[in-house]
């Protein structure tokens, strides 16, 4: 089956094409962040304009890429939510009128399945079952995968998602945006041991997390060295380590609390913050203490895609599920609530 797969959820318009023999054919991805950059933040509206700008254009670039015609396309998926409802209407309204002239079903897609399953697409994927730690700028949950569509939330997060707590931090620091980014890249020159960070609901049981008292840490920490005048660029570097720091080993513990409750020794990480080189580091080092393995999509594959939707399309529809031709999308959407496969 050759499905193509379109992402709108946030800022990124991704289009991809897989086969379920021949596996990945093509993929394209544009990125708006320089549009939002100067407003310091995702703009809905301007996202939601610029995906209707870039969608055909890069379905075509994908035809093309993969020498395909759009007849030879027997399905499309696409981002059905969670994320900005007017950014997904335009990737849900394309799919529908796509599949409706091309006499072919398509099918909405979550979009952290879409995350969960990214590692899929790699040349050693994970078996199930595992644990899955989704974390972004919007989720930051513990999940027990034991098939697509069979999860049992473990844990998540109590107010921000560790993404939202790296670029808020950033910001309060007067750091661009994106700010995860920019976070890890001033931790690389940061001075171990300058300063100390809590590690957030690590002290109590549980596998649910809370990164906001920890921002504000941070932006007491950094005016406090501004007042004294020590607000330098290694100052900077430091604040940045020590928060680093905080968020990656709280998300290890909490991920080997979660390997020890499940008895699993599998361990799969997406969404755009497991991408950051510290994190990985972490994680693959705990795995240690359980003869485990840890898994990842490539760096390309941790933020928004078309792959990973089309992937994730591609599994459900294999397996009968479509859409009547409707336009539906939900900006909040409890990965539980998904069916499971074959029912």
């Amino acid at each position: 089956m050759l499905v193509l797969g379109l992402e709108t959820s946030c800022d990124e318009t991704g289009v991809a094409l897989y086969h379920s023999e021949r596996g990945l054919l093509a993929d394209a991805l544009f990125s708006q962040i320089e549009q939002h950059r100067i407003y310091g933040g995702v703009v809905p509206e301007l996202a939601s304009r610029d995906h209707v700008k870039r969608m055909l254009p890069l379905i075509r670039e994908v035809l093309a890429e993969a020498k395909c015609t759009p007849g030879e396309v027997e399905a499309v998926a696409y981002t059905a939510g969670p994320g900005l409802v007017g950014a997904l209407l335009v990737g849900a309204s394309c799919a529908q009128a796509l599949a409706f002239a091309w006499g072919i079903p398509a099918l909405g897609v979550h979009h952290m399945e879409g995350h969960l399953l990214a590692p899929m697409l790699e040349e050693n994927p994970p078996a199930f079952p595992f644990v899955a730690l989704l974390v972004s700028g919007g989720h930051t949950q513990l999940v027990r995968v034991d098939g697509i569509g069979r999860y049992q939330l473990l844990g998540e997060s109590l107010d921000d998602a560790a993404g939202e707590a790296f670029d808020k931090t950033a910001k309060l620091m007067g750091l661009p945006y994106p700010g995860g980014p920019e976070i890890a890249r001033l931790a690389e020159q940061g001075t171990p041991g300058r300063f100390t960070f809590p590690r957030p609901m690590t002290d109590r049981p549980g596998l649910d997390f809370s990164f906001s008292g920890l921002k504000t840490f941070t932006l007491n920490t950094w005016q406090q060295c501004r007042t004294a005048g020590d607000d330098g660029e290694q100052t900077r570097c430091d604040v940045a380590l020590a928060f680093q720091q905080a968020v990656v080993e709280t998300l290890v513990i909490k991920c080997r609390r979660a390997l020890k409750q499940t008895g699993l020794s599998s361990l799969v990480i997406a969404g755009g913050v497991s991408a950051n080189k510290a994190l990985r580091l972490g994680l693959e080092k705990m795995l240690g203490e359980f003869k485990g393995q840890v898994f990842y999509a490539r760096p390309a594959f941790c933020t928004d895609n078309g792959a990973m939707i089309a992937y994730a399309g591609c599994q459900r529809l294999k397996a009968g599920q479509h859409e009547e031709l409707n336009i539906k999308v939900q900006a909040r959407w409890p990965m539980e609530q998904l069916p499971p496969l074959g029912q």
